[in-house]
Parts: structure tokens; sequence; C-alpha cells
């Protein structure tokens, strides 16, 4: 399944959780908390770092800059991995997750000839349980970054 495919999947189960059946079932009505840091409200980025919706937690992509900067971590593809990982285990540990919550990963790759150095890094985060993933060549993503990477997580 596509990207595309797969986003729109999950914009119409969210849309459908979301949304009650007749009047009685407005209670039941799934809660959507937007998440946004310090760090990003003073950089002035225009996403929430997290979405709470029930019990799951949808993070933004993350790139591999350096917290607070518009920078990128020196060293290419293999540091800017590991910095986005980085980045993703404060923002879910910071929203009250962790990586092994972790259960769906989208990575996209500047490069996708860079897969197996990206990989290498990748695998060291997740050491028991592997989520689901998909990863795609793409280009022009933010300020020249090799990858970003964006995941989903179950709360704890």
């Amino acid at each position: 399944m596509s990207y595309k495919m797969t986003a729109v999947c999950l914009v119409i189960l969210l849309t459908l959780a979301c949304q009650p059946q007749d009047q009685s079932q407005e209670s039941q009505r799934l809660p959507i908390e937007y998440r946004t840091s310090e760090i990003t409200k003073t950089m002035g980025l225009p996403f929430s770092d997290a979405v709470r919706v029930g019990d799951l937690l949808f993070l933004s992509g993350q790139i591999g800059n350096i917290p607070g900067k518009l920078e990128l971590v020196p060293g290419g593809i293999a540091a800017e991995t590991r910095q986005a990982m980085e980045n993703i285990r404060k923002i879910l540990e910071d929203n009250g997750s962790s990586l092994d919550r972790v259960v769906k990963v989208t990575v996209m790759l500047a490069d996708i000839n860079e897969w197996r150095e990206f990989n290498s890094v990748y695998v060291t985060f997740f050491p028991e349980n592997l989520p689901a993933r998909s990863a795609f060549g793409t280009n022009g993503l933010a300020i020249n970054a090799r990858v970003e990477i964006e995941c989903s997580a179950v709360l704890k």
C-alpha cells in the first residue's frame, strides 16, 4: 500500500472513530489533544510535536536537527538518523510513551540508496520488537535533511 493510500486510510479510520453515530454517543467521542513543546512554539514551527487520540500518539515527522535549532547534525545519513530517533525518543517520553510502544514508522529518505546505512542505525533503537514500517525515497525534505521519520505509538 502506498504512503498516500495509508494516510488516506488512517484519516478515514480516525474520522470514523471520532464521529458519534448519534447524539447519545456524543460522550463516547475520543478526545483529541494537540501537544506542542515550548521549543516548537519558540521556533514558530507550524505543527504539533504530537497529537493524542485516545491511547494513541501520532508524532510529526522528525529530522536529524540539533534540538532547538534548524540545523542538521553533521555526519550524513547515519548521524541524522541517530539524531532523528533521539528527537523521537524525547517527544515520546515527554508525552507518556516510549520507543518500545511504537507500532508504526514511516521513513522518508532523500536518497533511497542510503537505506542500508539508515537501517543499520535505525534497528539499534528497537532491540526487541520492530514496529511496522514503510520507507520510500523522496526529495525536498526540510532543511535539506537526508531522512525524516514519523511514527505512531501507544501510551503507557
